[in-house]
């Protein structure tokens, strides 16, 4: 395969052998559900225990690795609306509280059982939103690397990335401005990122696959008066069942105050924090979250 030509599936053995896990062809498919694409990992006679909900200008392969090292457990890792495969607003907008129909018709028709819902950043917005609207689809929930406490200020590094060029002359371009703001990964992770995330459009050129029309999850009054209905959410036991927020240790989009924030309106949650992990904690260490994961899903229930 050249550097640039793409397999949606063929790239796992790769993700695998950058992360030491022993590899075996994964059973995975492409499902749909009306605007909604998803990857369901697992036996398909199996109903998923996981449901799996990226961060913005993501795509559901940002959990490959972590899917790989839960081997055996069935997942659905979904695109949001606008991101992926998933279709496009027409209205691009994307906040938590636009996203969360199309991701309960979703996770209804495609993981009714599912013992926990993981949303990271925008998506973990967006699995509280769920929970507001749907709270019998949201057993138990994790949060990675969000709460209802980001700004702009905490995601600037983040919200430069995404409001860069749309289009890029060669891979090489894209690849290099993607290198610059993730220092801390590998040019391969990377790689594959891009090529799950961008596409070849006319003349060679690369755009990425996600809407760039789409509003700001964290702008506005609107917004703002969103982010304090989500609080409100995840302060309801009843909506969220057992309530779980990981950290990575140099990201500076969760901080200590937005810890205590939660804790004090919620007592019950735990926290935990993954050394060594920025803001994408399932591309910097997918397996320390993997075992977290797989262990909240177990939680008991009150």
């Amino acid at each position: 395969m050249s550097a640039t030509s793409y397999d949606e599936f063929g790239l796992f053995e790769e993700n695998a052998a950058e992360a030491g896990l022993p590899f075996r062809p994964p059973q995975v498919a492409r499902v749909t559900h009306g605007p909604i694409s998803a990857l369901r990992w697992g036996p398909p006679d199996e109903s998923p225990a996981i449901v799996l909900v990226h961060g913005g200008a993501q795509n559901s392969h940002t959990w490959d690795t972590v899917a790989l090292a839960l081997e055996g457990q069935a997942l659905l890792a979904v695109d949001l609306p606008g991101h992926g495969r998933s279709q496009w607003r027409d209205d691009h907008d994307y906040r938590p509280g636009a996203n969360a129909p199309a991701l309960a018709d979703a996770v209804a028709a495609l993981a009714p059982d599912a013992a926990v819902v993981v949303g990271m950043s925008l998506g973990g917005l967006t699995a509280a939103a769920l929970a507001g609207l749907r709270p019998d689809l949201v057993r138990r929930l994790v949060l990675v690397d969000v709460t209802p406490g980001v700004n702009q200020d905490k995601a600037a590094d983040i919200i430069a990335f995404v409001s860069g060029p749309e289009t890029f002359a060669s891979f090489d371009e894209i690849l290099e401005r993607t290198v610059q703001f993730n220092p801390t990964r590998r040019e391969s992770s990377l790689r594959r990122g891009i090529l799950h995330n961008a596409h070849e459009v006319d003349g060679g050129a690369w755009s990425w696959r996600y809407d760039r029309l789409r509003e700001s999850p964290i702008d506005g009054d609107q917004a703002a008066a969103e982010l304090e209905g989500l609080s409100d959410t995840l302060a309801d036991a009843d909506a969220t069942g057992p309530l779980l927020l990981v950290r990575g240790s140099t990201s500076p989009v969760v901080t200590d105050d937005d810890v205590t924030e939660l804790v004090r309106r919620r007592p019950d949650a735990e926290v935990l924090t993954v050394d060594r992990a920025g803001h994408s904690i399932q591309g910097d260490r997918p397996l320390a979250l993997a075992p977290l994961l797989a262990g909240w899903a177990a939680r008991p229930l009150a």
